[in-house]
Parts: structure tokens; C-alpha cells; sequence
């Protein structure tokens, strides 16, 4: 069984940089898509980014295509998320889960984390 373990989050100014890790303990985390979502206080869990098994296949949500990069190392059992000129908007508790069927969807997510904390200051 795939455990996740988000870490990374911070506070930074408008304008700056964060790199988000996700670090998998499991024989399996290869076996699946791997998802970032985030959550804000009083709004719904929203997509982030996703890719694909290999590493290769990748899709993003609207509000943070062209800013943020999602990439993963199987070798190393680790998923990442890179955020770049970090908006207010972008506040948030951001989780990273799997899935047999990546997509924007976090019900076809499983393994949750528990989330690190981002936030983004005007």
C-alpha cells in the first residue's frame, strides 16, 4: 500500500518560488498516475497538475498552467511540484495522491497525504 508524504509549503511573497515534495513509501508508487490538488479555506478541493506513470504524460488546471511544473522520479520513490510566480490566489493546503486513472477528478485519487501548507503573501 502507496503512503504519501507531502512537504515543501511555506509562506513567500507574491512573485515567489516553492518547490513541493511528495515522498511515496510502497513497492508500487510507479504503477500509478500521481495528482496535486489544494484546498483552500471555505472552497471545494481543486485540481493542480498531474503525470502520468512514466513521467511523461502531464495535464494542468487552468488556474496554474504556465506557472507551476509537475515532474516525479520513480527511482527515488518521489513526486514533485514546482511553483513559480506564486500568486494570493495560490494559498492554499496542497495534497498529492495516485491514481489508476489520472485525471482533474480527485474521487479517482487515493493514498492522500496530509497536505502542506501554502501560503502567498501581496
Amino acid at each position: 500500500q502507496v503512503q504519501l508524504v507531502e512537504s515543501g509549503g511555506g509562506s513567500v511573497q507574491a512573485g515567489g518560488s516553492l518547490r513541493l515534495s511528495c515522498a511515496a513509501s510502497g513497492p508500487d508508487f510507479s504503477y500509478y498516475d500521481m495528482g496535486w490538488f489544494r484546498q483552500a479555506p471555505g472552497k471545494e478541493r481543486e485540481f493542480v497538475a498531474a503525470v502520468h506513470r512514466l513521467g511523461d504524460g502531464k495535464i494542468y488546471g487552468d488556474s496554474v498552467k504556465w506557472r507551476f511544473t509537475v515532474s516525479r522520479d520513480n527511482a527515488e520513490n518521489m513526486g514533485y511540484l514546482q511553483m513559480n510566480n506564486l500568486k494570493p490566489e495560490d494559498t492554499a493546503t496542497y495534497y498529492c495522491a495516485i491514481s489508476q486513472r489520472g485525471n482533474m477528478n480527485p474521487g479517482s485519487y487515493f493514498g492522500w497525504g496530509q497536505g502542506t501548507q501554502v501560503s502567498v503573501s501581496s
